[in-house]
């Protein structure tokens, strides 16, 4: 056996691929699934909200004011933002099993109460809205540290990347599923209410029937957490959490001989020796913490904190693509169920064509090219296509260009998510010590939030036009130059990039330095064929 690492952890490390890691891949999934649902599908109701709440009798069917449209959109990501600190480090606590069912149930309620917000005047039910999203936010903030961690540890080192990239994949399922769900939804009401649009008809072009619409799209979200909910509460403790943080040795073989069908050694004398170790009791505070991982740390906040301004500042030019496809009219030329049913549908073609394949790429390829390579890679490249859009800016805009400004807008995106919007999380969990890996992700991720608020909200104000802003908003330095940011915002990333290390292949206590005299080749053939069991008796 490899040194001193634990015979449990040596044979997950080691284990062929069987059923029990597809189930933890669907388990952990369903959560991201949800979470990019809930999040995203918001996008797809704000236009409606503005209509039934807003509407001033004017041309303008109705918007949100741009202060109650940024409260709206964004308060889900500072609940996000929050839950992520909280509930990193209540994983390490508490164990990863323990909180797993917490932010679950949390955003069932949550979705449900998202749906009921319930009053004549827009004031409280934008205030209704915001403290449930709020709290949604804070729900899924929760998965991904818990996800990211419950997955790594469960996984072997040859395929682990593969695993936790195809935990964040569901995400893309997540936003395409919400999309088709508005679509059918919108469907079905414009089949009973088929409305005049908005030019024709100003009160009629939004039935008071449209109210429904949105509070069904946001609590539909509680159905796949709720499935969910079952199974992760019967998937046993991580062994890593139960004998290198609980020290639970006897428990730790217990659960993984029942989920892998081998039987393994406690070793209970072991792990006291482990754990005692000074090089496994150092804190999040302490020097040994800085000297040993703080570089990492900053490698790994940094990078997911610029990618996530890039990659939320799709807003900027959205409108752009929508136009440019011309699947999105003018507001006045569609009625309420009109508008909620083409916003869905562009975006579900842009999820389709770019952000889900983008994911799967990093899946088939992560434990090939390796972490690192794919992060660098996917940072210039965001940078390459986002310097194509804005040196040539008023070029695109011209009509006869838009499609190229579409497959330049859609290149951008799908290395975004065949690149750092996958690896920033999957890296932190491979390369921190079990006892702060859930609380360090959870960092990670925080600062990543942090990034979507600038990028979605700070470049919104930013980007606006130099001379005739939209209404509501200050003049800004016009979108050519936010994009000049940007493409240097993902320069700055791929410097970054530099600090992170490589962990493709390694065991997890290799990386985080918790079995340093951990020596791969000293695993001998018959430590492998008794840990790879025949996969046929394992399933």
């Amino acid at each position: 056996m490899a040194g001193d690492q634990l015979q449990v952890l040596h044979a997950l490390d080691l284990a062929k691929t069987q059923w029990y890691h597809f189930t933890a891949i669907v388990i952990a999934g369903m959560g991201f699934f949800t979470d990019a649902y809930d999040l995203f599908c918001i996008s797809l109701v704000t236009k409606l909200l503005g209509r039934i709440y807003y509407y001033k009798g004017k041309d303008n069917p109705g918007t949100l004011p741009p202060n109650v449209a940024a409260a709206v959109n964004s308060v889900a990501f500072v609940g996000t933002l929050s839950g992520q600190l909280f509930f990193g480090w209540l994983g390490d606590k508490l164990g990863r099993k323990k909180v797993y069912g917490m932010t679950l149930m949390l955003m069932v309620i949550t979705s449900i109460a998202s749906g009921l917000s319930f009053s004549d005047d827009p004031k409280s039910v934008m205030v209704t809205l915001c403290f449930f999203r709020f709290w949604l936010g804070f729900g899924i903030g929760g998965d991904y540290p818990l996800s990211a961690t419950i997955m790594s540890e469960y996984a072997n080192k040859k395929t682990r990347g593969a695993f936790i990239a195809a935990v964040f994949a569901m995400q893309g399922f997540g936003i395409l599923v919400g999309g088709i769900f508005a679509i059918i939804v919108a469907s079905l009401f414009k089949a009973k209410y088929d409305v005049l649009p908005y030019s024709k008809d100003q009160l009629g072009s939004t039935p008071h029937q449209a109210d429904y619409i949105w509070r069904i799209i946001l609590m539909f979200g509680a159905i796949p957490a709720g499935v969910t909910y079952y199974w992760r509460m019967k998937m046993p403790e991580t062994a890593r959490y139960t004998a290198l943080v609980a020290k639970n040795a006897e428990q730790a073989a217990k659960d993984m001989a029942r989920v892998m069908q081998v039987d393994i050694e406690a070793e209970q004398e072991k792990v006291n020796d482990i754990t005692k170790k000074d090089t496994n009791s150092f804190g999040l505070f302490s020097k040994e913490f800085l000297r040993r991982h703080g570089l990492h740390l900053l490698g790994t906040t940094t990078t997911w904190f610029l990618l996530d301004i890039a990659f939320y500042s799709q807003n900027l030019f959205q409108k752009d693509v929508f136009s440019a496809i011309k699947w999105l009219p003018d507001a006045k030329n569609m009625s309420a169920i009109e508008e909620v049913y083409k916003i869905a549908r562009a975006q579900t073609l842009i999820a389709l064509c770019s952000t889900v394949p983008g994911y799967w790429f990093t899946v088939a390829l992560i434990d090939r090219m390796g972490r690192f390579a794919i992060q660098l890679m996917g940072f210039i490249m965001m940078s390459i296509f986002m310097f194509a859009l804005a040196i040539p800016y008023h070029h695109w805009k011209q009509s006869e260009n838009k499609m190229g400004f579409v497959v330049m807008y859609s290149l951008t995106f799908f290395f975004a998510n065949f690149g750092p919007n996958a690896t920033t999380f999957i890296v932190p969990a491979e390369i921190f010590p079990a006892r702060l890996r859930s609380t360090c992700h959870g960092i990670s991720a925080a600062s990543g939030k942090l990034g979507a608020i600038v990028g979605s909200f700070g470049f919104l104000y930013l980007s606006q036009s130099q001379t005739t802003p939209a209404e509501g908003y200050h003049k800004g330095i016009g979108v050519k130059n936010a994009l000049t940011i940007l493409a240097v915002v993902n320069l700055l990333g791929a410097l970054f990039t530099l600090l992170v290390p490589e962990a493709k292949g390694k065991s997890l206590e290799e990386m985080s330095g918790e079995n340093d005299d951990n020596d791969d080749d000293a695993v001998k053939h018959e430590d492998v064929s008794k840990v790879a069991a025949d996969e046929p008796s394992s399933t």
